[in-house]
């Protein structure tokens, strides 16, 4: 049965060429139902690209143009829609030779031999489409890509094409530019020739080869700088990688030794630079500019037409203000402009960076005292300490007069706090301006950053805390002050804790130290106190500078004068003693009445200030009459002294050269017998040589009620109440345990007044206190000035302002160093001190006297009378007014004298 016999499709008058490009071959109906067709499992259909050759078989042919004339166009368009392409069976070759075994051998071996053709040929197929779906595989990748990547290409040959014809267009504009500007200046030259020399003709131009060989080197000089300036600014790039290349090469060559990197030694170069020269950044900052400036300009003489001059200008102001380049024409220019102006953002950056950072540092270096103090003749403390207020109140009073002065305070705290302290200080500065620095006074360049050579006087105060740590560092700081180069023009007044540092002290500083040693003043003044109730109110005023005070003086008009003329000769002041220059300027407190003033003797007075006295002619004094009246001989006394100091030794010498013979000493305090005596032979002291006092040890808490009730508390004559050492360091805790102790000890001697003294003062529980006061004297040692308020008050106790009493001294001494020898002297147990007398002594009672004719009778007692406290007040008047004038006066009045001790 033939295949083209059976065929139902239209003629096969199509060409084999038409049949071939067909991609879909359909079997008719007669050979899928043929009985000798071979029945297989059907396949899943692969596509394929591989077109068979036409003259393989001609019924393929006209199968194919058959199978086309049915359904070709639905199925190619079908195709087409689902994938881009052509396709074609895979399976081709198979069909084909199937077809061809079905029709021409017609039996059953035809078939199974065609069958097993067929299975190779299938085999084979297969490798093939693997084969091909690689390559495939790789030629749609490439397709794809280059679909992709010409788009791409085409762009940026577009654009390097344009590129290309602007540069070239640029260049071209840039010669012609140049061209026309070589030209015009050489007619310039011509015709200012022209105007200098009107008879010379010149005429012509240059020939075209000047013309060509300044064109040439005016080219040459531009791309010169341009190279220059490139060749510039990648000049650093490679150093880094060269930097770096070698300092790899030697860790590769020597891994042995731990030899630091080349970039880190450069980097460490550069960082000292920048921390040890004082100018390096602001210096960096100017190279930088000056290169960048440079630089540009070199750049801009390439790429325009301009002058060098006109570049570097032009590049100045790209640099000043980054908004200049808008005007730039032309790609070199602009680029280069641009390059400039954000060199210039960047180094204006800079500099506003260091100028915030030093305007930064300069605030808080002010902040925080570090900046220098450009005085003279001020006043230097260093230190910080609770006496502090009390001081510069005292520096301030005394400044008054001259409409204030300057107080500078160097101490180891931050400025903001000292100068928070200092105006939260309760009194008025009167005019003087208290200046804060921050530093140590062991360092020489904190002490001339406050001007410490120019000073008029430097005090040195204690720190509070432990005595020996403080005067060490007094000592320290003396040290520093003895060695500055420029010398000191004031003196040194130092504060020390214990007295037996004195020596060393002034070993070191030599004629320009003075000492104060607040413990030695401070038993002193307690000791004359409990002989002399009130004597603390006088002290303090001839040490303050409210009231009146002692001044040194020169009068060459009282040269020749005797003294005892001297002495009411000062309408405002009392003089008490002469500096005889003879004798090196030794200070004689009240000398004798025949002393002769010499040239140049100063007179020590008590003034109100150093500018309100001046001696005047000589008054008319009646004569008083001696009045002979013995003294009563002194008493055997007996005092209680509550703590314990660490100067508690010395407090027992003044003691014994004081009392009288048969006086007990009781000490009462909670450092044992035993420990006592250990501490008192460490201090120098040696009981054994004890002349008018016995030492009575007691044991106890001085703030505890039973242990004070076992002492005989209304038998004593004096009771001394101390700081004790355990609470020293904290003013507040030692006044309160003070102002306990006190109120203890009164509350228990008024529970012991007897039956008739307790009715009349049983009214309130205060006046029993002062009841109790009468019949004994109790000092206590008060820290913080907080304090003094309540016992003046209460008027139940004599006290002694302890801190406020130095920083009186102090200020003194500060003021006037001589004063330091008549405080020594007044403290001393030997020679003149202050004494307050019953006014039996000068007056009887209703007696008209004037304050002169006082003084003239207790002269012929050897005493110089500085004041008096009437009966009806209890503040003494030092240094009284009208002393010419006559009053009344009453036997309950005492006077206050300077006379020796008894």
């Amino acid at each position: 049965m033939s295949f083209n016999s059976d065929a139902s499709s239209p003629s096969t008058s199509a060409s084999a060429a038409d049949a071939t490009t067909r991609d879909w071959i359909f079997p008719s109906y007669s050979f899928v139902h043929s009985p000798h067709n071979i029945h297989r499992t059907p396949r899943r259909r692969r596509f394929s690209s591989y077109q068979p050759p036409p003259q393989q078989f001609n019924s393929t042919a006209s199968f194919q143009q058959r199978a086309a004339g049915n359904d070709s166009n639905t199925i190619s368009s079908s195709v087409s829609r689902s994938r881009p392409g052509r396709f074609e069976f895979g399976n081709h070759e198979k069909s084909t030779t199937l077809l061809d075994g079905g029709i021409d051998g017609g039996g059953s071996a035809g078939v199974k031999s065609k069958s097993n053709e067929a299975v190779t040929s299938e085999k084979r197929g297969i490798k093939e489409r693997k084969t091909t779906s690689s390559e495939e595989t790789f030629l749609g990748v490439l397709r794809s890509w280059l679909r992709v990547r010409w788009p791409l290409t085409f762009t940026v040959a577009i654009l390097i094409a344009v590129l290309s014809s602007l540069v070239h267009k640029n260049f071209s504009l840039h010669n012609e530019v140049t061209e026309l500007q070589d030209r015009i200046s050489k007619l310039n030259v011509k015709l200012k020739l022209c105007n200098l020399f009107d008879s010379i003709d010149i005429g012509g131009e240059l020939s075209p080869q000047d013309v060509s060989v300044n064109n040439f080197s005016s080219k040459s000089l531009k791309i010169a700088a341009l190279a220059f300036s490139i060749t510039f600014l990648t000049l650093p790039f490679f150093l880094f990688k060269y930097v770096n290349y070698v300092s790899k090469s030697r860790r590769l060559f020597d891994n042995a030794t731990e030899e630091i990197s080349l970039n880190k030694q450069l980097a460490y170069r550069v960082d000292v630079f920048l921390s040890v020269t004082p100018y390096a950044k602001p210096l960096a900052l100017l190279v930088a500019t000056l290169l960048l400036i440079c630089v540009g300009g070199l750049s801009l003489f390439g790429v325009t037409d301009g002058s060098l001059a006109d570049s570097l200008w032009l590049s100045w102001t790209y640099v000043a203000d980054s908004g200049n380049h808008a005007n730039s024409e032309g790609l070199g220019p602009r680029l280069v402009s641009v390059s400039i102006s954000f060199g210039g953002m960047l180094i204006f950056a800079m500099m506003l960076g260091l100028v915030s950072d030093a305007i930064s540092e300069k605030f808080d270096s002010l902040r925080k005292g570090r900046s220098e103090v450009v005085e003279k003749n001020h006043t230097l403390i260093l230190g910080w300490s609770n006496k502090l207020g009390s001081l510069l109140n005292q520096l301030a009073i005394a400044n008054e007069s001259m409409g204030g002065g300057i107080v500078v305070v160097m101490a180891e705290r931050d400025k903001e706090d000292m100068e928070l302290d200092i105006g939260k200080m309760e009194f008025d500065f009167r005019g003087t301006s208290v200046i804060c620095r921050s530093g140590s006074p062991l360092i020489l360049a904190d002490l001339k950053k406050v001007s410490v050579s120019k000073a008029r006087a430097i005090i040195v105060l204690a720190d509070d805390g432990n005595a020996d740590q403080s005067d060490a560092r007094a000592l320290r700081t003396v040290l520093s002050l003895t060695g500055v180069k420029e010398g000191l023009n004031g003196h040194i007044v130092v504060e020390l804790s214990d007295l037996d540092n004195e020596v060393l002290v002034k070993l070191v500083g030599g004629d320009l130290v003075e000492t104060v040693v607040a413990h030695d003043v401070i038993g002193r003044l307690m000791i004359q106190c409990a002989r002399q109730p009130g004597l603390a109110q006088i002290w303090e005023d001839i040490l303050g500078f409210e009231n009146c005070e002692f001044y040194f003086k020169r009068w060459p008009k009282l040269d020749g004068m005797q003294f005892e003329d001297v002495l009411i000769s000062f309408p405002e002041a009392i003089p008490c003693g002469v500096k005889v220059a003879s004798h090196g300027g030794k200070i004689i407190l009240n000398p004798e009445d025949t002393y002769v003033l010499q040239e140049g003797d100063e007179v020590l007075v008590i003034a109100e200030d150093d500018d309100s006295y001046a001696p005047s002619d000589l008054p008319m004094v009646k004569d008083a009459k001696f009045i002979h009246i013995t003294r009563p001989t002194r008493k055997p006394q007996k005092i209680l002294l509550c703590g314990w100091r660490r100067d508690i030794d010395d407090m027992i010498v003044v003691l014994d050269a004081f009392l009288a013979e048969g006086s007990e000493l009781w000490m009462f305090n909670e450092v044992a017998e035993n420990e006592r005596e250990r501490k008192l032979g460490d201090g120098g002291l040696d009981t054994d040589r004890l002349v008018n006092i016995k030492l009575i040890n007691r044991e106890g808490n001085a703030v505890i009620r039973r242990h004070l009730e076992s002492l005989p508390l209304e038998s004593f004559d004096s009771i001394l109440i101390l700081a004790d050492e355990s609470v020293e360091d904290s003013a507040i805790q030692a006044d309160s345990r003070s102002l306990a102790t006190l109120l203890l000890i009164r509350d228990i001697q008024a529970k012991r007044l007897p039956y008739g003294e307790a009715l009349v003062s049983q009214g309130s529980w205060m006046g029993e206190m002062q009841q109790a006061s009468v019949k004994s004297v109790i000092i206590s040692e008060i820290l913080d000035p907080r304090t003094k308020n309540l016992l003046s008050m209460s008027k139940i106790s004599d006290y002694v302002l302890s801190n406020e009493l130095v920083s009186m001294a102090l200020a003194m001494v500060a003021e006037d160093r001589q004063i330091n020898n008549v405080l020594e002297e007044l403290f001393a147990e030997e020679g003149n001190e202050l004494h307050i007398r019953g006014a039996n002594l000068y007056i009887r009672e209703g007696e008209e006297l004037s304050f002169y004719e006082i003084l003239l009778r207790a002269r012929q007692r050897r005493e110089i009378v500085i004041g008096y406290r009437p009966a009806d007040t209890g503040k003494a008047v030092i240094n009284p007014s009208s002393k010419n004038e006559r009053r009344k006066w009453s036997l309950k009045d005492v006077f206050v004298v300077i006379a020796d001790k008894e």
